[in-house]
């Protein structure tokens, strides 16, 4: 989609960022920014979905994005259904095709999947003729948290407004730690590199491969070297549970290169903007001065993931007809 046609989603899905143009990732971002009002109101409500129904199944563990979708669909006023491995035919040997078909058929208009195998959205998207959003999938992607990442960035070093809303040009962002495994590093490097900015890769080697630089990275080993650059960073969570094998001496050794705490960040510029996509392990990639401190935007971040996610649902269940004008005829803007 060209620049021009900004403001039209010909998506039924939303499975990644990689596959998005600038221009389709900013419609996104200006629909989310229609609805950021309505968390604001006393009745936190628009009609933008009544009468459709929501499905958030959820077969990896989730605390943050499946309450962040939930509420995103009831302030949408659609009808929510939650269902996890435990609570579905899955744990009886059902296919995840089968599961996705039966949900459907009980007149579902959208499937919320988060899965610990990569591809498994896809999978479920070509299953059904139900709407599917990516709300992560193994080490591929997580096209809502990136999409809230970008909005964060944009409203906090005031990229979110003129004539081009979200372009990220001139800016550099590191992302910092356990990028190998990491689907929320992914959809972050599409993001930003689509909306301009320039992407600094860092961690040791083992957690920071070189094949990244070929999606136009840079790869960096040595933080306190990058950090002086930066207009923003986000730091990742060290996925001990996804690693076969050791990637690094000692957690301590770790926290002592990577680790964000209140000595390193003196080395950064005063605006530079902190980021985590959580869950946290303080002390570890980030000390709790600077996950509290003036230039965390971490709490932003989940603010704004409702936003992100309620327009997201508004986008994918309207398709083509959808766009940020759209959000704001049916009850969607402030």
């Amino acid at each position: 989609m060209s620049e021009a046609g900004a403001g039209r989603w010909p998506h039924r899905d939303l499975l990644d960022l990689g596959s998005l143009d600038a221009g389709q990732i900013r419609t996104a971002l200006v629909t989310a920014q229609g609805f950021e009002g309505v968390s604001m109101r006393s009745v936190k409500k628009v009609p933008a979905l009544r009468g459709r129904v929501v499905v958030n199944l959820f077969l990896e563990d989730s605390t943050r994005t499946r309450a962040s979708f939930h509420l995103a669909a009831s302030r949408l006023s659609a009808d929510v259904l939650d269902f996890s491995g435990s609570g579905t035919s899955l744990s009886k040997g059902e296919t995840l095709r089968d599961t996705a078909r039966n949900i459907e058929a009980m007149g579902v208009d959208a499937i919320v999947v988060r899965h610990g195998q990569s591809g498994a959205a896809r999978l479920i998207a070509q299953s059904v003729d139900a709407s599917v959003v990516n709300a992560g999938d193994g080490r591929h992607e997580h096209p809502t948290q990136g999409l809230l990442d970008l909005y964060t960035i944009a409203r906090r070093l005031g990229r979110d407004g003129g004539e081009r809303p979200f372009d990220l040009t001139g800016l550099t962002v590191g992302i910092v730690g356990d990028v190998a495994h990491s689907r929320v590093a992914r959809s972050n490097i599409h993001g930003l590199l689509r909306l301009g900015a320039h992407v600094v890769l860092v961690g040791p080697p083992t957690l920071v491969p070189s094949g990244f630089a070929e999606l136009g990275c840079e790869i960096a080993h040595d933080l306190d070297a990058v950090l002086p650059r930066l207009d923003a960073v986000n730091m990742l969570r060290v996925q001990f549970e996804r690693m076969q094998g050791q990637a690094f001496p000692s957690v301590r050794e770790y926290a002592a290169l990577y680790g964000l705490d209140r000595r390193r960040i003196a080395r950064a510029r005063p605006e530079m903007l902190v980021m985590h996509p959580g869950p946290l392990n303080r002390g570890i990639e980030i000390d709790s001065a600077v996950a509290d401190g003036p230039q965390s935007a971490i709490l932003e971040q989940v603010t704004h993931g409702l936003a992100v996610r309620m327009g997201v649902l508004f986008l994918v269940t309207h398709g083509a007809r959808a766009s940020s004008a759209g959000a704001a005829e049916e009850g969607g803007g402030p």
